[in-house]
């Protein structure tokens, strides 16, 4: 079990409650994107697209 599936079965899977370990895996993943390209696959990661769609909501979510 990662860190991330960790945190978040131990927290009811409340995102909210794990918010450094899923910036983490966003972070990984989008390393991963750069380098293999937006068709690359993982089980860990969401698709290139919705990738940059969640980091930029949860970077406006911590601007408020």
């Amino acid at each position: 079990m990662s860190l991330q599936s960790h945190c978040l079965a131990k927290n009811s899977y409340d995102e909210a409650k794990c918010r450094a370990q899923v910036d983490d895996l966003y972070a990984c993943c989008n390393s991963f994107y750069r380098q293999n390209g937006d068709d690359a696959q993982s089980v860990c990661c969401p698709q290139a697209s919705l990738l940059r769609l969640k980091i930029k909501q949860r970077a406006a979510e911590s601007a408020r």
